[in-house]
């Protein structure tokens, strides 16, 4: 069994694929200060639950943006798995070229959606991530990645705007029935939920402008991926295991 660990800069994402399925995935906090005998302890645990023995996990592979972290779940892997991980970034086979002003630039778990996206669904195709930032890449009709945008995710802008005013509280990822709000909590959620779909929409009809394709597939993925395809059509695909998928998919590209 291979595990592959996703960690980003809100969450860990955790998923088992057996025979290239995937069986079953967790998330984890991601927190820095956490040792990695810690999140040993956390992930057995659900291994455990699952009835997963930990000498069914052969492999690991990694994708991280938070380089204190990397080290951590490395140190894991061989504490509890006795495996030495496959580690996203310089000399790892992709099967994706990047064309950015600086390639190094291009977080690992881009390239691994890139990937994932291109491998899964073909392309050209527009892959929007809502993570701890709302994320925008292109990827061409032969797979190469073009670039893409980033903005500030909805969690990061409701808690720049709790923590920076004196009136307005934190309020559920939940839309309105209307978009304009007769309440705080609904004029909230009508800016953030609703305005991102704007956001998203606007964002990925330039996209396809820019790529000159009106046939591109625009995917969603992230913790507030389902919430956002409710409000807009824009998306053809919701795949919430897109960057798991991925790192199954780059591990069997380096090791086959």
């Amino acid at each position: 069994m291979l595990l592959t660990i996703d960690i980003g800069n809100t969450n860990v994402t955790l998923g088992v694929f057996s025979s290239g399925d995937m069986v079953k995935s967790w998330r984890l906090s991601t927190d820095i200060r956490r040792l990695s005998d810690e999140y040993s302890i956390q992930v057995n645990h659900l291994l455990s639950i699952e009835n997963i023995d930990l000498a069914q996990i052969d492999d690991v592979a990694i994708c991280s943006v938070v380089p204190p972290l990397t080290s951590v779940f490395e140190s894991l892997a061989l504490s509890l798995f006795k495996v030495q991980s496959l580690i996203v970034g310089a000399g790892v086979k992709t099967g994706v070229r990047v064309h950015y002003d600086s390639p190094h630039d291009v977080g690992p778990d881009r390239v691994v959606d890139a990937a994932a996206a291109f491998h899964f669904y073909g392309g050209p195709a527009i892959i929007v991530d809502f993570g701890t930032a709302t994320v925008f890449d292109a990827i061409s009709h032969d797979g190469s990645y073009l670039g893409g945008a980033i903005a500030p995710g909805l969690s990061v802008s409701a808690d720049a705007l709790y923590q920076n005013t004196s009136m307005l509280r934190r309020v559920e990822m939940l839309s309105p029935e209307t978009a304009i709000g007769t309440n705080t909590v609904h004029s909230l959620q009508s800016g953030l939920v609703l305005g991102y779909a704007g956001l998203v929409e606007t964002m990925v009809a330039r996209f396809k402008s820019e790529m000159g394709s009106e046939k591109t597939i625009v995917i969603g993925t992230g913790g507030l991926a389902e919430t956002m395809a409710s409000e807009t059509s824009v998306f053809d695909i919701v795949d919430q295991s897109l960057t798991l998928r991925g790192l199954a998919y780059i591990h069997e590209l380096n090791y086959r």
